[in-house]
Protein backbone atom coordinates (compact mmCIF):
# COMPACT_ATOMS: atom_id res chain seq x y z
CA UNK A 1 0.00 0.00 0.00
CA UNK A 2 1.52 3.07 -1.26
CA UNK A 3 0.47 6.55 1.21
CA UNK A 4 -0.27 10.29 -0.51
CA UNK A 5 -0.90 12.93 2.29
CA UNK A 6 -0.75 16.79 2.71
CA UNK A 7 -1.94 18.99 4.97
CA UNK A 8 -5.78 18.22 4.18
CA UNK A 9 -6.20 15.08 2.20
CA UNK A 10 -4.40 11.01 3.13
CA UNK A 11 -4.78 8.84 0.01
CA UNK A 12 -4.27 4.98 0.05
CA UNK A 13 -3.08 3.10 -3.85
CA UNK A 14 -3.31 -0.44 -3.57
CA UNK A 15 -0.18 -2.17 -5.99
CA UNK A 16 -2.99 -4.64 -7.04
CA UNK A 17 -4.15 -2.98 -10.02
CA UNK A 18 -2.75 0.75 -8.68
CA UNK A 19 -5.89 1.50 -7.35
CA UNK A 20 -6.89 3.89 -5.32
CA UNK A 21 -8.64 3.02 -2.29
CA UNK A 22 -9.08 5.63 0.27
CA UNK A 23 -9.43 9.74 -0.27
CA UNK A 24 -9.95 11.33 3.19
CA UNK A 25 -10.09 14.30 4.56
CA UNK A 26 -8.46 15.18 7.83
CA UNK A 27 -10.20 18.18 8.36
CA UNK A 28 -13.45 16.81 8.65
CA UNK A 29 -12.82 12.98 9.12
CA UNK A 30 -14.48 11.48 6.21
CA UNK A 31 -14.28 8.79 3.87
CA UNK A 32 -14.63 9.96 0.37
CA UNK A 33 -14.22 6.33 -1.61
CA UNK A 34 -16.61 3.32 -1.14
CA UNK A 35 -14.73 0.88 0.72
CA UNK A 36 -15.56 -2.65 -0.70
CA UNK A 37 -17.88 -4.25 0.82
CA UNK A 38 -17.81 -7.57 -0.85
CA UNK A 39 -21.38 -8.24 -0.21
CA UNK A 40 -22.71 -5.40 -2.27
CA UNK A 41 -19.37 -4.60 -4.67
CA UNK A 42 -15.85 -5.40 -3.67
CA UNK A 43 -14.22 -2.66 -5.34
CA UNK A 44 -12.79 1.05 -4.59
CA UNK A 45 -11.97 2.74 -8.20
CA UNK A 46 -10.43 0.10 -10.45
CA UNK A 47 -8.47 1.18 -13.26
CA UNK A 48 -10.09 -0.06 -16.66
CA UNK A 49 -7.43 -1.32 -19.34
CA UNK A 50 -6.88 -2.57 -22.43
CA UNK A 51 -10.63 -2.50 -23.30
CA UNK A 52 -13.36 -0.93 -21.23
CA UNK A 53 -16.28 -2.74 -20.62
CA UNK A 54 -17.19 -6.15 -22.13
CA UNK A 55 -16.61 -8.57 -24.95
CA UNK A 56 -19.29 -9.91 -26.51
CA UNK A 57 -18.08 -13.94 -25.14
CA UNK A 58 -14.77 -12.50 -23.43
CA UNK A 59 -13.78 -12.91 -27.30
CA UNK A 60 -11.00 -10.09 -28.82
CA UNK A 61 -9.48 -10.15 -32.25
CA UNK A 62 -6.51 -9.04 -33.41
CA UNK A 63 -4.69 -9.96 -36.45
CA UNK A 64 -6.66 -12.43 -37.21
CA UNK A 65 -6.70 -14.54 -34.30
CA UNK A 66 -8.75 -14.95 -30.96
CA UNK A 67 -7.89 -14.02 -27.46
CA UNK A 68 -9.90 -14.44 -24.00
CA UNK A 69 -10.21 -10.81 -22.02
CA UNK A 70 -12.78 -10.52 -19.14
CA UNK A 71 -14.65 -7.62 -18.72
CA UNK A 72 -13.18 -4.28 -18.06
CA UNK A 73 -9.34 -5.84 -18.88
CA UNK A 74 -6.62 -7.31 -16.80
CA UNK A 75 -4.85 -4.44 -15.38
CA UNK A 76 -7.40 -4.23 -12.32
CA UNK A 77 -6.52 -8.75 -11.55
CA UNK A 78 -2.59 -7.09 -12.16
CA UNK A 79 0.31 -6.17 -9.15
CA UNK A 80 1.49 -2.83 -10.58
CA UNK A 81 5.60 -2.07 -9.69
CA UNK A 82 5.84 1.08 -7.91
CA UNK A 83 8.75 3.09 -9.84
CA UNK A 84 8.57 6.29 -8.17
CA UNK A 85 7.15 7.47 -4.86
CA UNK A 86 7.29 10.37 -2.60
CA UNK A 87 5.09 12.06 -0.27
CA UNK A 88 2.06 13.29 -2.84
CA UNK A 89 3.42 11.65 -5.86
CA UNK A 90 3.76 7.53 -7.40
CA UNK A 91 4.51 5.95 -10.58
CA UNK A 92 2.97 2.57 -10.73
CA UNK A 93 3.82 0.10 -13.69
CA UNK A 94 2.77 -2.81 -15.79
CA UNK A 95 4.84 -3.99 -18.44
CA UNK A 96 3.64 -7.10 -20.60
CA UNK A 97 4.55 -10.17 -20.09
CA UNK A 98 3.57 -13.77 -20.31
CA UNK A 99 0.54 -13.40 -18.60
CA UNK A 100 -0.49 -10.41 -20.28
CA UNK A 101 0.34 -11.38 -24.28
CA UNK A 102 -1.73 -14.98 -23.69
CA UNK A 103 -4.83 -12.15 -23.59
CA UNK A 104 -3.28 -9.30 -25.22
CA UNK A 105 -0.49 -10.12 -27.72
CA UNK A 106 1.03 -6.39 -27.84
CA UNK A 107 4.07 -5.17 -25.96
CA UNK A 108 3.37 -2.26 -23.94
CA UNK A 109 3.85 -0.62 -20.68
CA UNK A 110 0.66 1.23 -18.86
CA UNK A 111 1.41 3.33 -15.95
CA UNK A 112 -0.68 4.98 -13.65
CA UNK A 113 0.41 8.42 -12.10
CA UNK A 114 -1.06 9.76 -9.04
CA UNK A 115 -0.17 13.66 -7.88
CA UNK A 116 -1.83 14.75 -4.87
CA UNK A 117 -1.46 18.60 -5.08
CA UNK A 118 -3.66 21.07 -2.05
CA UNK A 119 -7.51 19.36 -2.58
CA UNK A 120 -6.91 17.91 -5.53
CA UNK A 121 -5.80 13.99 -6.70
CA UNK A 122 -4.61 13.51 -10.11
CA UNK A 123 -4.44 10.50 -11.95
CA UNK A 124 -3.04 10.25 -15.21
CA UNK A 125 -3.35 7.17 -17.40
CA UNK A 126 0.23 6.57 -19.92
CA UNK A 127 0.30 4.12 -22.37
CA UNK A 128 3.80 3.30 -23.81
CA UNK A 129 3.92 1.41 -27.34
CA UNK A 130 7.31 -1.33 -26.78
CA UNK A 131 5.97 -3.12 -30.14
CA UNK A 132 7.03 -2.64 -33.46
CA UNK A 133 3.41 -2.44 -34.71
CA UNK A 134 0.73 0.09 -34.00
CA UNK A 135 -1.78 -0.94 -30.54
CA UNK A 136 -5.03 -0.35 -30.06
CA UNK A 137 -6.43 -0.28 -26.43
CA UNK A 138 -9.25 1.45 -24.42
CA UNK A 139 -8.41 2.80 -21.07
CA UNK A 140 -10.53 4.26 -18.10
CA UNK A 141 -11.07 4.86 -14.59
CA UNK A 142 -13.77 3.69 -12.29
CA UNK A 143 -14.04 5.49 -9.25
CA UNK A 144 -16.93 5.05 -6.36
CA UNK A 145 -17.58 7.73 -3.95
CA UNK A 146 -19.38 7.58 -0.60
CA UNK A 147 -22.81 9.40 -1.18
CA UNK A 148 -24.22 10.66 1.17
CA UNK A 149 -21.05 11.90 2.69
CA UNK A 150 -22.92 12.23 6.09
CA UNK A 151 -24.65 9.93 8.22
CA UNK A 152 -27.64 12.23 9.02
CA UNK A 153 -28.56 12.35 4.59
CA UNK A 154 -30.36 10.25 2.34
CA UNK A 155 -29.35 9.16 -0.97
CA UNK A 156 -31.52 11.20 -2.62
CA UNK A 157 -30.48 14.07 -1.12
CA UNK A 158 -27.75 14.35 -3.70
CA UNK A 159 -27.27 15.32 -6.88
CA UNK A 160 -24.82 15.48 -9.95
CA UNK A 161 -24.05 18.83 -11.44
CA UNK A 162 -22.89 18.95 -14.81
CA UNK A 163 -20.23 21.41 -16.61
CA UNK A 164 -22.84 22.55 -18.92
CA UNK A 165 -26.52 22.26 -19.34
CA UNK A 166 -27.03 20.04 -22.02
CA UNK A 167 -29.55 16.79 -22.66
CA UNK A 168 -27.27 13.67 -22.32
CA UNK A 169 -27.52 10.97 -24.79
CA UNK A 170 -27.91 7.78 -22.97
CA UNK A 171 -26.57 4.07 -25.19
CA UNK A 172 -28.45 1.72 -23.11
CA UNK A 173 -27.14 -1.38 -22.42
CA UNK A 174 -28.49 -5.42 -22.58
CA UNK A 175 -28.83 -7.30 -19.26
CA UNK A 176 -25.76 -8.73 -20.01
CA UNK A 177 -23.95 -5.53 -20.29
CA UNK A 178 -23.57 -4.79 -24.20
CA UNK A 179 -25.14 -2.04 -25.81
CA UNK A 180 -28.44 -3.13 -27.36
CA UNK A 181 -28.88 -0.09 -30.26
CA UNK A 182 -31.42 1.64 -27.55
CA UNK A 183 -31.02 5.47 -26.89
CA UNK A 184 -32.75 8.16 -25.50
CA UNK A 185 -32.36 11.85 -24.20
CA UNK A 186 -31.92 12.46 -20.00
CA UNK A 187 -32.78 16.72 -19.72
CA UNK A 188 -30.98 17.74 -16.74
CA UNK A 189 -32.63 20.70 -13.95
CA UNK A 190 -30.35 23.15 -14.35
CA UNK A 191 -27.28 21.09 -14.99
CA UNK A 192 -28.82 18.87 -12.03
CA UNK A 193 -28.80 15.04 -12.29
CA UNK A 194 -30.48 13.83 -9.69
CA UNK A 195 -29.58 10.77 -7.67
CA UNK A 196 -31.86 7.79 -6.30
CA UNK A 197 -31.91 4.19 -5.75
CA UNK A 198 -34.12 3.32 -9.01
CA UNK A 199 -31.82 5.09 -11.43
CA UNK A 200 -29.62 2.20 -11.98
CA UNK A 201 -32.20 -0.18 -12.32
CA UNK A 202 -31.48 -0.62 -16.12
CA UNK A 203 -27.63 -1.14 -15.53
CA UNK A 204 -25.13 2.30 -16.30
CA UNK A 205 -26.01 5.34 -17.87
CA UNK A 206 -23.72 5.79 -20.62
CA UNK A 207 -22.67 8.94 -22.56
CA UNK A 208 -20.84 8.69 -25.22
CA UNK A 209 -20.34 12.18 -26.29
CA UNK A 210 -20.55 14.77 -23.74
CA UNK A 211 -19.95 18.61 -23.84
CA UNK A 212 -19.39 18.37 -20.24
CA UNK A 213 -15.62 17.79 -19.29
CA UNK A 214 -16.57 18.37 -15.10
CA UNK A 215 -18.89 17.32 -12.86
CA UNK A 216 -19.90 17.60 -9.36
CA UNK A 217 -21.30 15.43 -6.19
CA UNK A 218 -23.01 17.86 -4.53
CA UNK A 219 -26.08 17.77 -1.94
CA UNK A 220 -29.23 19.72 -1.59
CA UNK A 221 -28.10 20.15 2.37
CA UNK A 222 -25.07 22.25 2.50
CA UNK A 223 -22.37 23.48 0.02
CA UNK A 224 -19.53 20.55 0.58
CA UNK A 225 -18.84 18.55 -3.30
CA UNK A 226 -16.70 16.28 -4.86
CA UNK A 227 -15.48 17.64 -8.42
CA UNK A 228 -14.36 15.22 -10.96
CA UNK A 229 -12.82 16.82 -14.19
CA UNK A 230 -12.25 14.95 -17.14
CA UNK A 231 -10.44 17.28 -19.60
CA UNK A 232 -8.73 14.12 -21.81
CA UNK A 233 -12.19 12.00 -21.90
CA UNK A 234 -14.89 12.60 -24.00
CA UNK A 235 -16.96 9.42 -22.41
CA UNK A 236 -18.71 8.81 -19.61
CA UNK A 237 -20.01 6.16 -17.54
CA UNK A 238 -21.91 6.72 -14.15
CA UNK A 239 -23.27 3.65 -12.28
CA UNK A 240 -23.90 2.40 -8.84
CA UNK A 241 -24.91 -0.78 -7.64
CA UNK A 242 -29.13 -0.37 -7.06
CA UNK A 243 -29.82 0.76 -3.04
CA UNK A 244 -26.28 0.60 -2.58
CA UNK A 245 -24.70 3.97 -0.93
CA UNK A 246 -22.10 4.99 -3.70
CA UNK A 247 -21.56 6.12 -7.25
CA UNK A 248 -19.57 5.55 -9.71
CA UNK A 249 -18.19 8.62 -12.27
CA UNK A 250 -15.95 7.02 -14.87
CA UNK A 251 -14.41 8.54 -17.92
CA UNK A 252 -14.11 6.44 -20.12
CA UNK A 253 -11.95 6.12 -23.60
CA UNK A 254 -14.19 2.85 -25.68
CA UNK A 255 -17.28 1.04 -24.64
CA UNK A 256 -18.35 -2.49 -24.19
CA UNK A 257 -19.24 -4.52 -27.24
CA UNK A 258 -22.65 -3.91 -28.75
CA UNK A 259 -24.69 -7.06 -29.08
CA UNK A 260 -23.61 -8.26 -32.40
CA UNK A 261 -19.82 -8.34 -30.51
CA UNK A 262 -16.79 -6.65 -32.31
CA UNK A 263 -14.88 -7.97 -35.54
CA UNK A 264 -11.85 -7.00 -34.97
CA UNK A 265 -10.03 -4.68 -32.07
CA UNK A 266 -8.51 -2.28 -34.68
CA UNK A 267 -12.65 -1.49 -35.51
CA UNK A 268 -13.84 -1.89 -32.16
CA UNK A 269 -15.71 1.62 -30.86
CA UNK A 270 -13.98 4.17 -29.29
CA UNK A 271 -10.65 2.23 -29.33
CA UNK A 272 -7.41 4.18 -29.29
CA UNK A 273 -4.40 3.58 -31.98
CA UNK A 274 -0.72 4.63 -30.45
CA UNK A 275 2.15 3.93 -33.31
CA UNK A 276 5.23 2.14 -32.63
CA UNK A 277 7.64 4.29 -30.27
CA UNK A 278 4.94 6.67 -28.75
CA UNK A 279 3.16 7.63 -25.83
CA UNK A 280 -0.52 8.20 -24.91
CA UNK A 281 -1.41 10.09 -21.99
CA UNK A 282 -5.06 10.96 -20.58
CA UNK A 283 -5.84 12.13 -16.75
CA UNK A 284 -8.36 13.38 -14.21
CA UNK A 285 -8.93 14.61 -11.51
CA UNK A 286 -10.43 14.54 -7.97
CA UNK A 287 -11.05 17.89 -5.88
CA UNK A 288 -12.75 18.35 -2.79
CA UNK A 289 -14.37 21.79 -2.44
Amino acid sequence: MIKLSNDLIEVHIKKKGAELSSIYNQHIAHEYIWQGDPSIWPWHAPNLFPIVGGLKHNRLFINGAQYELARHGFARHSNFQVIESSTTHAIFSLRYNNETLRAYPYRFEFQVIYHLENESLNCTYKTLNLDEQQIYFSVGGHPAFNVPFFPDERYDDYYLEFEKDEPLQRHHLSSEGYFNKKQSTMLLEGRKLRLNETLFNEDALVFKSLASRRVSIRSNNHPHALIISYPDFKSLGIWAKPGAPFVCVEPWLGYADDETGSSSIETKEGIVPLAPGHVFEASYSISIQ
